[in-house]
């Protein structure tokens, strides 16, 4: 999987958004893959600024609007179509169908998606990653991309692949020396990036 560099010119919108970013001290890259179709994990996640920062430095750096789930009960009645419009996905957890299924179905009968996942999965201190994007991103057949935000240099950066060749351990390892450095807006929140053993495997180990 290989990445590209967008290029500089902006739209007159764009370039309003890439001043205010710059107004509040900010700065960043993005490097688009070269697929229409992926699953972006953003960490650390400790703050509801992440989500204010990460809106405008997407429009700054004309990063597609990615996609979010949702309980599909969000869409019905009037407000289903303007969820959809922004980028809502929903979803059906009270289904005996597996939700990693319900995504990697979802992947396969659209021609873009663009998934944005905090594994945290909270802005709470978390002492295990959710596994969800992992398994996703095999199911669907998607590259992941990482995307950090880091307070104290005040940088968004995202285009970096996360290789997932099935060794959870091997592929979780690595994505964890990416993120290494990365401070969070509450570094008291943010925990370590592991998975949470399996009890099989941990059975089978003793």
């Amino acid at each position: 999987m290989t990445v590209q560099t967008l290029p500089l010119r902006r739209t007159p919108l764009q370039t309003f958004w890439y001043w205010l970013y710059r107004l509040l001290g900010w700065d960043g890259e993005y490097r688009h893959p070269n697929t229409d179709k992926f699953i972006i994990i953003v960490a650390p996640h400790t703050s509801n600024l992440d989500f204010f920062i990460g809106f405008i430095y997407s429009r700054a750096f004309a990063m597609p609007f990615p996609n979010f789930l949702a309980k599909d009960s969000l869409f019905r009645g009037f407000f289903g179509p303007v969820w959809r419009w922004l980028g809502g996905i929903p979803v059906n957890r009270s289904e005996r169908t597996n939700f990693v299924d319900q995504v990697a179905a979802e992947f396969q009968k659209r021609k873009r998606m663009i998934l944005a996942i905090t594994p945290e999965g909270t802005r709470s201190r978390s002492e295990y990653w959710k596994t969800g994007f992992y398994h996703m991103a095999q199911k669907a057949n998607v590259p992941v991309i990482m995307a950090s935000i880091d307070y104290a240099r005040k940088f968004i950066s995202c285009g970096d692949v996360a290789e997932i060749t099935g060794d959870m351990e091997t592929d979780l390892a690595k994505i964890r020396a990416h993120f290494t450095g990365i401070i969070p807006r509450h570094p008291d929140r943010y925990g370590d990036i592991r998975f949470r053993p399996n009890p099989d495997e941990k059975q089978e180990r003793s």
